[in-house]
């Protein structure tokens, strides 16, 4: 059902606007202007009776009125462009066409101008725009409460998509962008979980970027946008969680770095007992090697230095 409702949006497709060169349409109404400020004038001369012109007031006057507010009505149809920018235009409550090329032109005088996201001005901007949507709760994989906000660039690729099948494509986007954060940070973890899963909202950064950009670009593709780029710009454990997941991320590393020492210190006294046995130094029975096992591994893996305790009699 929700793809055809997207294939009846998708009806209303770009077109170019039928626009004329605007320098040649404005010597035109200078020209005009001109006509009927002269008929004017002519009209007026009959009138005072110095001119024997048949009609003068009805045959010049009124013609005059005519170019003169064809010539005003012509004003309204100019249109100037800048580089990146568009122009939607509707007559009479029918899309005409958009134009989309920078300079200077003019099309029919009762054509609007339309943009339901601006009400300053009626162009449309086609350069890379940048969407930072506020942090926002939402919950990870493992149900963890996090806070995420996104950042998303993005550009206007059909105009009349963006203007007609949505109502604001500014704040269209912004709604999508939310539902689309909320809906990747349900597939993965927080950081790397426990079940394997080597993806990651923190460790991922490049492939959550991609998944997220396709998500938005789904999402978006009815209003004519075109998702450039979209990153996880803040990403951290909601304020009540925060605590808590620090400790358990202190307690991992501790973990850790335990684990180092100890491999470190076994291999050390490994190392040691077959030295003393190579180089024939001393001769250690199995309760001497286990003690002195378990006092090296004391000082090797103590927090604080050892203090030693030189023994001066003899070990057996």
């Amino acid at each position: 059902m929700e793809d055809k409702e997207v294939k009846e949006f998708s009806r209303i497709d770009e077109r170019n606007a039928h626009e004329k060169n605007g320098w040649l349409m404005l010597a035109v109404t200078v020209l005009m202007l001109a006509a009927a400020i002269g008929l004017f004038i002519v009209g007026a001369i009959s009138l005072d009776g110095s001119s024997q012109l048949p009609g003068g007031l009805s045959a010049l006057i009124a013609p005059g009125i005519f170019l003169f507010i064809a010539a005003i009505l012509f004003f309204a149809g100019f249109k100037l462009l800048q580089p990146n920018e568009a122009c939607v235009l509707t007559l009479f409550g029918k899309y005409y066409g958009t134009i989309k090329r920078d300079g200077f032109f003019w099309v029919n005088p009762f054509c609007s101008s339309v943009n339901p996201a601006r009400i300053a001005s009626k162009k449309l901007s086609l350069k890379a725009m940048t969407l930072n949507n506020d942090k926002q709760k939402v919950n990870d994989e493992e149900g963890n409460p996090i806070e995420i906000s996104v950042v998303v660039i993005w550009r206007i690729t059909n105009t009349a998509r963006a203007v007609f099948n949505v109502d604001n494509y500014m704040a269209y986007i912004s709604t999508q962008c939310d539902a689309a954060i909320r809906q990747v940070a349900r597939q993965y973890p927080y950081d790397v979980s426990t079940n394997g899963d080597e993806k990651s909202l923190r460790g991922s950064s490049q492939e959550i970027a991609d998944v997220l950009r396709g998500e938005i670009q789904t999402r978006v593709e009815m209003a004519g946008i075109e998702i450039l780029e979209a990153r996880i710009s803040h990403l951290a454990y909601s304020p009540e969680i925060a605590a808590a997941m620090l400790q358990r991320q202190q307690a991992s590393a501790i973990i850790a770095a335990r684990q180092k020492i100890v491999e470190g210190a076994v291999s050390m006294v490994q190392m040691a007992l077959n030295k003393l046995s190579e180089e024939n130094i001393v001769e250690l029975d199995d309760e001497r090697k286990a003690q002195m096992v378990s006092n090296l591994l004391v000082v090797l893996c103590g927090n604080r230095d050892a203090q030693p305790i030189v023994n001066s009699g003899s070990i057996y």
